[in-house]
């Protein structure tokens, strides 16, 4: 009977060990997709910018209007590059 008892204590222990084994590869994949996801985004959102002064450029290049959307677009330009940087470091 003791036998019995031992295996199972040695058998939840094991058990417990996998589920946080599990538990923290499965964060690590989350943290890691959610920065991979955030830098997409931004990189939609740098591209557009980008688009937008180029049109600005080609049309009636309005000074202020057009700095600012260079300066938006190489702003979410770094963000999407710090957020793949941040996704390469998750551990």
């Amino acid at each position: 009977m003791t036998e019995r008892n031992e295996m199972a204590g040695n058998l939840y222990t094991a058990l417990w060990r996998s589920i946080v084994v599990t538990m923290r590869t499965f964060w690590r994949v989350v943290r890691q997709l959610f920065h991979e996801t955030t830098g997409a985004l931004f990189g939609l959102f740098a591209a557009w910018a980008a688009f937008a002064a180029w049109k600005q450029w080609r049309n009636r290049p309005t000074l202020w209007i057009l700095v600012f959307a260079v300066a938006y677009a190489i702003m979410m330009a770094i963000f999407a590059f710090a957020a793949f940087r941040r996704a390469r470091r998750v551990r």
